[in-house]
């Protein structure tokens, strides 16, 4: 995907993580699960947070750190698999998802919540933005209900609110349909 640029790829945070930053909601040690080119760990790190981005795809990983070493920003971006979270060995106060969440069939989605789990300690915080099921049409990721993702933290997590949102693309002016979460490790 990335031998051109990618539908998600904006070149800029989608705005609904710039207004989470920008509220105060991103905090601590940040980790951008399935980051691609590093636009929210950069913003993080931009904020003055510790910030680190992770990618299973090396391009996406080799576009980042040119991105951060251009804007002179303290990011680290690492290729790595976000179902094996747990042998990473750190803990973050924030981990952003912006569409990793809507790419995991139902088992894969279960492993990924609870590698997120072993990441995260008791009072961090997880916000997702992804694809929801009012999007019309069957061209892109899978849909996810509001009820799926209620379902996926139920255990050892708290719900703090599920909106709807838009996720920015390059090819609509309008974006996606897309559920934001705000999700607190319990």
């Amino acid at each position: 995907m990335y031998a051109g640029t990618p539908p998600w790829d904006i070149g800029r945070p989608q705005p609904a993580f710039l207004a989470l930053m920008e509220a105060g909601l991103v905090t601590g040690r940040v980790l951008d699960v399935g980051c691609g080119t590093g636009e929210h760990a950069l913003m993080a790190a931009g904020s003055g947070l510790e910030a680190t981005g992770i990618d299973s795809a090396p391009t996406a990983i080799r576009l980042a750190k040119r991105k951060a070493q251009e804007r002179n920003l303290p990011a680290r971006f690492l290729v790595w698999d976000a179902l094996d979270l747990g042998s990473f060995g750190e803990q973050f106060d924030t981990a952003l998802d912006c569409g990793l969440f809507h790419v995991f069939d139902d088992d894969d989605r279960q492993r990924y919540v609870e590698n997120l789990h072993s990441v995260i300690p008791s009072g961090g915080r997880y916000f997702m933005l992804c694809f929801s099921e009012k999007e019309p049409g069957d061209w892109g990721p899978r849909r996810v209900t509001e009820r799926e993702i209620r379902d996926s933290f139920a255990e050892g997590w708290t719900i703090d609110v599920i909106e709807p949102s838009r996720l920015h693309v390059t090819f609509d002016p309008e974006g996606a349909q897309a559920w934001r979460a705000s999700i607190t490790r319990s």
